[in-house]
């Protein structure tokens, strides 16, 4: 089963995307801010990352950096509320940034499509 880690300060946001990508068939992995993701990440290894940009304590630009230092080739998709960061040069080292929406289906595909390229 793959596992998705969900990176958010907002715990309704948690909780829905947990159902939904529970109901998807994965095993959903939360923290409610980067320095949490980056001790969970040191003792468990998802397949792929969804994070907020803004959160308390460590933002999710600091958290991508200090993700892909732990591991290159780890899909990253940022999923912020706030399209003015997908100008942030910085987030341009995530593999997606998905502006955040009631409507989880561009998500939803993304993470099929990172987590198995072969299925573009």
């Amino acid at each position: 089963m793959e596992k998705v880690m969900v990176v958010d300060d907002d715990e309704g946001i948690r909780c829905l995307y947990e159902q939904v990508l529970t109901d998807d068939g994965y095993e959903v992995i939360l923290a409610c801010d980067g320095l949490e993701a980056v001790e969970i990440f040191k003792k468990v290894k998802p397949n792929i990352v969804i994070l907020d940009i803004r959160m308390p304590g460590m933002d999710g630009i600091e958290l991508l950096g200090k993700v892909l230092d732990m591991d290159r080739k780890l899909p990253v998709i940022i999923n912020s509320a706030y399209s003015m960061y997908k100008n942030n040069f910085l987030t341009w080292m995530a593999d997606a940034y998905i502006i955040k929406s009631s409507d989880l289906t561009e998500l939803k595909l993304k993470i099929r499509e990172l987590l198995d390229p072969k299925k573009k």
